[in-house]
């Protein structure tokens, strides 16, 4: 077998992870106010009128499927932002430059909402076929830290780097790299939030948040600091949560050492890549920080996957990412040789996504196997193995053959 074999067909999942997969429950309480009074109703109506009339989601429809097309309703606003919109000028009023066309705030916000819908009910859809289960979990989540990256890089292209009425790229570096491990009830207001900030837009033009608000603060001040009261404000009910599951325990009753185990890579990644921007003597965040947002999204996305498969499979999470010692050389080279910088943070963009599609799909690939399903279908793999063969066989004794 070739090295690309041998790299194509390596198996991230060991046989603890999968046994550990078997004895998985899921176990879940979303408590946001909106969620449960609002968009849970309307995401049952959507499942029920569709298995009693209209049937927008079909019973052959499988739930990862929506899952992965609600992600790509995501991506598609961050292509198209990228393409009209690549280093965040397009919004600014600078001499030179072209706004976003308008149409395009409205495919956006119709994308975001479609998104939010669509990882709403996958997992109604999984319980009303009768094929909700780790892997479904996994993929969604999976998705779902992917997913961090793109929505807060696409709101900024709303503000755009202007000086007066919104931020500099670091403070939205910074605001995306403190922010993002943090779900709390805002999730639901910022999916809200950021269709109507987009419907906003597409119809009155990015001018509208040129403004200032009472006191004279300026409009995209006044979203930054919302995002990072939104952010933070989960704090204490993590503190809460926590005692409670050593008190009630709850929890898997973890040591001091074991519990924070989970936190080193995410540390190690923030001081890398929060460090690199200061340092960096080409100021690479203002060269270009689209690729460095995406990078800095990609391997906290990569880390938290591991980090779900650990949870999800009980098994004791990695201390330290492989990728820590390219990351330390090429950010070091970088610093040493200005004129290489640019070049490195796109190499280890190009490295670290292909790692992590790559990490993605074998994870998926061995689970579908262990589980004996196909991601995209409802039908199982050795159902279709077996119909596949029989074909074979039948039309192999045809008498036309």
């Amino acid at each position: 077998m070739s090295v690309i074999e041998e790299i194509l067909s390596y198996k991230y999942l060991t046989k603890e992870h999968l046994d550990g997969f078997d004895h998985y429950k899921y176990s879940a309480r979303d408590t946001s106010p909106l969620s449960v009074y609002i968009m849970h109703p309307f995401w049952n109506w959507i499942v029920k009128v569709s298995d009693m009339y209209l049937h927008f989601f079909p019973r052959w429809l499988a739930p990862n499927l929506m899952t992965f097309l609600g992600f790509l309703c995501t991506a598609l606003n961050f292509i198209l932002l990228s393409y009209y919109d690549w280093n965040f000028y397009a919004s600014s009023k600078m001499p030179n430059t072209t706004p976003v066309p308008a149409w395009v705030w409205l495919c956006t916000a119709i994308n975001i909402f479609l998104a939010y819908t669509l990882d709403g009910i996958d997992g109604k859809q999984a319980r009303r076929i009768g094929l909700s289960g780790p892997l479904g979990e996994l993929f969604d989540h999976g998705l779902d830290s992917y997913t961090a990256v793109l929505i807060p890089t696409c709101l900024y292209s709303i503000f755009g780097r202007c000086i007066q009425y919104s931020v500099p790229p670091m403070r939205m570096y910074y605001k995306y790299n403190t922010g993002v491990l943090f779900l709390p009830w805002g999730y639901d207001l910022s999916m809200w939030g950021s269709t109507a900030m987009y419907l906003t837009t597409w119809w009155f033009g990015f001018e509208f948040w040129k403004r200032d608000l009472p006191f004279g603060i300026p409009f995209g001040i006044a979203i930054e600091a919302l995002l990072h009261f939104s952010a933070f404000a989960n704090l204490p009910m993590v503190v809460i949560n926590v005692y409670n599951a050593y008190v009630h325990r709850t929890g898997k009753m973890r040591n001091f050492t074991e519990a924070v185990r989970p936190l080193w890579p995410v540390l190690v990644f923030m001081l890398l890549l929060l460090s690199w921007p200061i340092l960096s003597p080409s100021n690479i965040i203002e060269k270009d920080p689209r690729a460095l947002y995406m990078l800095s999204g990609t391997i906290f996305s990569n880390i938290s996957c591991r980090l779900i498969v650990a949870q999800m499979s009980n098994t004791r999470c990695e201390c330290f990412h492989w990728m820590t010692p390219l990351y330390v050389l090429c950010i070091a080279f970088g610093l040493w040789w200005p004129l290489f910088e640019r070049f490195l943070l796109y190499f280890l963009l190009l490295v670290t996504t292909l790692a992590h599609w790559h990490y993605g799909a074998s994870v998926v690939n061995q689970m579908c196997d262990h589980f004996d399903r196909i991601c995209f279908s409802v039908k199982k793999r050795n159902e279709v193995q077996m119909k596949t063969k029989n074909v074979a066989y039948n039309g192999a004794k045809s008498p036309s053959n």
